[in-house]
């Protein structure tokens, strides 16, 4: 089939992602630490519009990205609750996560998706597709700090603010709770996402994985609220009428 040149030039903004984009061996920890992503600043990357955030009511912020966040004095952004994973079905789920990536830099993963396939751990084989919504090297490169209500708080904490969680936030600072009966106390709209921790992800103790990176799928960006420009959208519908329910 012969293609001009006009017509290719309108499609090449729908083109698949190349295949020099990132790929390779990974290392998962978890956090959920309800602090303004690193991606949800204005023009950290090609997307017209930063991750979006919340109030301390969990209602989305209209402001463009340009409000502090709640983990510096005087903030009042917060990570939004519905940026918690999901399981789509038995084998795959979609979720957020901070990242970084070897060669790279925020410029070039915010607010992209890659698919991580465990490798290790009770969840290996299974996949997930994360977005890229802030950043985090604590292990190094290809390192991959998914995000879960209850997987610990790490360095800062503004479930506390947020949510009244103690101190330290819920369960141990760094790695969080240690069992699905911890997430009955959590905030309702944090419950699925603690649940789905021990019900997909099976418990799994930072399971390592390899990776690459794809187009994100519009259930994902729906969410977050960031597109990166060229990045071809997921059109599959994924609600409750086709997509394979799951119950653990």
């Amino acid at each position: 089939m012969h293609i001009s040149l006009a017509t290719l030039a309108t499609l090449l903004p729908l083109l698949p992602l190349s295949s020099a984009q990132s790929s390779g061996q990974g290392k998962t920890t978890r956090y959920w630490d309800c602090c303004k992503p690193s991606c949800a600043w204005p023009k950290k990357s090609s997307a017209p519009s930063p991750v979006k955030t919340c109030n301390k009511s969990d209602q989305p912020l209209n402001d463009q990205g340009n409000t502090r966040s709640a983990c510096d004095s005087g903030g009042t952004a917060f990570m939004c609750s519905n940026q918690s994973p999901w399981a789509l079905n038995e084998t795959l789920s979609y979720g957020w996560a901070a990242v970084n990536i070897q060669g790279g830099n925020e410029a070039s993963w915010c607010c992209a998706c890659y698919e991580l396939t465990f490798t290790s751990g009770p969840v290996a084989g299974k996949k997930m597709i994360v977005q890229a919504t802030n950043t985090g090297g604590d292990l190094g490169n290809n390192h991959f700090d998914i995000a879960m209500p209850g997987g610990g708080v790490g360095i800062f904490n503004a479930c506390t603010q947020q949510y009244g969680a103690p101190a330290n936030g819920w369960g141990e600072r760094y790695g969080g709770i240690r069992g699905k009966n911890e997430c009955e106390g959590f905030p309702a709209a944090l419950k699925d996402g603690c649940n789905w921790r021990f019900d997909w992800f099976q418990g799994a103790d930072n399971p390592s994985v390899s990776f690459k990176q794809v187009a994100c799928p519009a259930a994902i960006t729906a969410k977050s609220g960031c597109v990166r420009q060229r990045d071809v959208i997921d059109q599959t519908p994924t609600g409750p009428s086709t997509v394979p329910t799951w119950t653990p």
